[in-house]
């Protein structure tokens, strides 16, 4: 035979579950509540809270995390075929991973409004990325993204490569480094060795021709020649830089057929014309900004120029890397 509860302790479950209900129908858990209800992607310990007390450190801290959400939240951007600068490539929104902030927050024990919150955030794709656009050149990445490209151009000579790799070493900064398929040829085993290193490389065409004057057919053996080298590396290419710049609408087209894109610079140290490496260190402090793709080339102008041109970039709070870092569309503030 059951036993009857004392009403007091009904009266007690009657109040708690209020309160629970309103929390959970008009309250900061609202949505979390509702996101249970409909089979969302709530994990126990944010349905623990949703359940308990609503004025529970625990109840506090996930509400902090949901009101500063919105706030933090940023929308993606397209990429966009522009009049000037042709092919600009997209940036991923962001928005706040509150199951893992919560997770993460409780571990360190941070209390709301803690300077340092252990934000976590999730990526926010756009809708348009650069795969998705024309067939155009590339001449910079998005302006919402703080990264800058080192693009170094070998068609002659290692004289200067070496040193220049230890200052990227020493820096701890990875570049991309297009290939003459000429001088890839005769380097191989350096080649190599820059790869070893974790640095991007490219195609750069086979004979350092200007583009723009040679037919289809000529182009896709320039371009063909020299991604075959590539793939003796074993190296999985995405970009074709045209020797000095010289391209037409056949070029991007042919190095479509290979599935690369043509990019080009945002700014040029014109290392080859032998200035002072501080006058090009101060071009590059005065012009560089994000999503800048600088090119050079492995000369004594720009062995002097690289570790200045490094911290000239870090200072004005964006990250040297490759080619395809800077072009991505992926956040640079997104943790997992």
């Amino acid at each position: 035979m059951r036993k009857k509860m004392p009403a007091g302790f009904l009266a007690g479950l009657a109040l708690i579950g209020c309160a629970v209900w309103l929390a959970g129908s008009y309250g900061p858990l609202r949505s979390y509540v509702q996101d249970v209800k409909q089979g969302g992607a709530a994990d126990a310990a944010v349905i623990a809270v949703a359940n308990a007390e609503p004025e529970s450190d625990d109840a506090r801290l996930l509400a902090y995390i949901q009101s500063e959400a919105d706030k933090r939240m940023q929308q993606p951007v397209d990429a966009v075929i522009d009049r000037v600068w042709k092919a600009i490539p997209g940036y991923d929104g962001r928005t706040v991973d509150v199951q893992a902030t919560y997770g993460k927050a409780k571990s360190l024990r941070a209390s709301p409004g803690d300077k340092g919150f252990p934000w976590i955030y999730k990526a926010i794709k756009p809708k348009v990325s650069l795969k998705d656009l024309p067939v155009q050149p590339i001449y910079k990445g998005n302006a919402g993204k703080p990264s800058v490209a080192l693009m170094i151009n070998v068609a002659w000579g290692d004289e200067y490569l070496a040193p220049m790799l230890d200052i990227l070493k020493e820096a701890g900064v990875k570049a991309t480094f297009f290939f003459d398929g000429t001088w890839l040829s005769k380097h191989m085993d350096t080649a190599k060795a820059i790869i070893a290193q974790g640095h991007e490389v490219s195609n750069h065409a086979y004979t350092h021709p200007d583009m723009s004057k040679l037919g289809a057919a000529r182009q896709r053996e320039e371009i063909g020649r020299t991604e075959e080298l590539l793939k003796k590396l074993g190296v999985r290419n995405e970009w074709f830089a045209p020797p000095s710049g010289y391209y037409n609408a056949n070029t991007v087209k042919v190095a479509s057929e290979f599935g690369l894109r043509t990019v080009l610079w945002t700014l040029d140290t014109i290392d080859w014309m032998k200035p002072d490496p501080s006058a090009v260190v101060e071009k590059v402090s005065r012009k560089v900004g994000p999503g800048s793709l600088i090119l050079m080339h492995p000369t004594s102008t720009s062995r002097g120029a690289l570790a200045g041109m490094i911290k000239a970039i870090r200072a004005k709070g964006l990250t040297p890397g490759t080619v395809s870092e800077t072009l991505s569309s992926e956040r640079t503030d997104v943790r997992l």
